[in-house]
């Protein structure tokens, strides 16, 4: 996948929004933005989707520190994707993408596997995880963010894009986004994904224009 810098430009009241993809480049502004919350969501430092299994082991200092080195080796790699929103120039918003492979603990799922079974294909991309610095919320950070990665996804081809946002009043909305805002997104509701969540999916077409990235300003 082609990284791009930047997706355009969003104003929200005085304030400005801009994305960036995750590259070597602009690591340090993830380990900025991730490091000021010790990781986020006890350390993770969104690794825990890129995993092969899940990894029930106490919160440490040791592990805290080797997911941020193992996501950095991804990012090197070019085998993890993300979208850093940043408002006045300082990273406060996260949107993780990357297609399945990339992302393989959702197929360890039970109710993933159970999908499967009952004949839902795999979709070529996931959408797991998103992260807003909390003075940065309910000003439409994490929409820009998921816009942006639908964006860079067309740029890398298009395809059937899935993911599992949460219904409206879960606990856990602002790690996963909420169904209401996939739905603006165009996403429609493919099964049932545990108690608190749903399952969406959108094709996206090619972006004809890439590997040039759109420089459109939208207002909201």
């Amino acid at each position: 996948m082609a990284p791009s810098s930047s997706h355009g430009k969003l104003r929200r009241g005085s304030g400005v929004f801009r994305a960036a993809e995750l590259t070597s480049t602009t690591w340090a502004d993830f380990e900025a933005l991730f490091g000021r919350f010790n990781g986020v969501a006890g350390g993770c430092w969104c690794m825990f989707y890129h995993r092969t299994r899940r990894e029930d082991v106490p919160h440490s200092r040791a592990r805290t520190e080797r997911n941020r080195r193992d996501h950095r080796a991804l990012v090197r790699k070019g085998r993890a994707h993300g979208i850093l929103v940043y408002h006045e120039e300082v990273p406060v918003g996260w949107c993780q993408f990357g297609r399945r492979a990339e992302l393989p603990l959702i197929d360890t799922a039970r109710t993933y596997r159970a999908l499967l079974a009952n004949g839902t294909p795999p979709a070529e991309w996931r959408i797991t995880c998103f992260f807003v610095d909390p003075s940065a919320r309910h000003r439409g950070a994490a929409r820009f963010g998921l816009r942006a990665a639908l964006a860079a996804i067309r740029r890398a081809g298009g395809g059937v894009v899935e993911a599992y946002p949460a219904t409206l009043g879960a606990p856990v909305s602002h790690w996963f986004g909420t169904l209401s805002m996939f739905e603006r997104e165009g996403f429609r509701e493919t099964a049932p994904y545990g108690t608190h969540h749903r399952l969406v999916r959108r094709r996206l077409l090619p972006d004809s224009r890439r590997p040039k990235p759109p420089t459109v300003t939208r207002r909201t």
